[in-house]
């Protein structure tokens, strides 16, 4: 690619994969509606507020890729989720049609299905069980992408990410845990393949205690690391929380506990 283009550059998962995709493509954007950290002087930096729709275009054009990290990544009250998850995501898509479709890849959540139980073992057209606001709200975007792709060909990777994280940190990222090193690897794949189309993703490493099935898209793309390896390590050091407890019941864990947030709460 000569311009890949990164949204949520400045968040923790924006910050630790942008350093190590920088091969990928001749120069990258690196977007945000924060002021972006750590930037190099060949980087474009755009500040962008994703309900803005003309910001978005503006943002959009002259990119080949787009990693779509950006807007809220947790659960917030719904007006903010409104404005950068929906209304945001609507102004992405608009964006790439009017500016020769670059692949997308849009990072959705196993939040879209938090109310599945760990005994499920689930493949791309399993049932949504949202556990959240935001969680609804990937539900649209994957709702929008797949629109865009059936209506004029946008290609997207609909990657539901479940906890990318350096190392798994807790029970239930046993079964969750999505290396930065198996996402960079699931990045390269979907940029270089010739031909994409809108594929469910689920967004985990080759865990033991994994929930979900990518055997769908093994021609596509395959993770290498393992959850499996680090159990031993958090058996000793982090306290199992009881079997009936939502963080080992449901799959989107603590997210299935939050009430609907007002915005006195924040």
């Amino acid at each position: 690619m000569k311009r890949l283009l990164i949204t949520g550059a400045a968040g923790g998962l924006g910050r630790a994969l942008t350093p190590r995709l920088r091969d990928m493509a001749e120069s990258l954007r690196l977007a945000d509606i924060v002021p972006v950290p750590d930037t190099l002087p060949g980087d474009d930096v755009v500040q962008c507020d994703l309900a803005d729709a003309a910001a978005v275009n503006a943002m959009v054009a002259g990119c080949d890729g787009i990693l779509h990290l950006g807007g809220i990544s947790v659960e917030r009250p719904f007006d903010p989720i409104l404005q950068g998850n929906i209304i945001g995501l609507y102004n992405l898509y608009e964006a790439a049609r009017l500016n020769g479709q670059p692949r997308i890849i849009f990072a959705s959540s196993n939040h879209t299905v938090g109310f599945h139980k760990q005994s499920e073992r689930l493949g791309p057209d399993c049932t949504f069980r949202p556990d959240s606001l935001y969680g609804v709200s990937k539900i649209f975007g994957e709702a929008v992408a797949r629109l865009y792709f059936d209506k004029f060909g946008q290609e997207t990777a609909l990657v539901r990410i479940g906890s990318c994280t350096p190392e798994p940190q807790n029970h239930r990222m046993l079964g969750s845990w999505f290396s930065h090193e198996d996402f960079l690897s699931l990045i390269g794949a979907v940029f270089a393949a010739p031909s994409l189309g809108c594929p469910v993703i689920w967004g985990a490493s080759n865990n033991d205690a994994g929930w979900w099935d990518n055997s769908h898209i093994a021609d596509l793309w395959q993770p290498r690391d393992n959850a499996e390896s680090f159990r031993a390590q958090i058996d000793a050091t982090v306290p199992r929380p009881a079997d009936d407890d939502p963080v080992l019941v449901y799959q989107g864990g603590v997210f299935t506990t939050y009430p609907i947030y007002q915005k006195s709460d924040t």
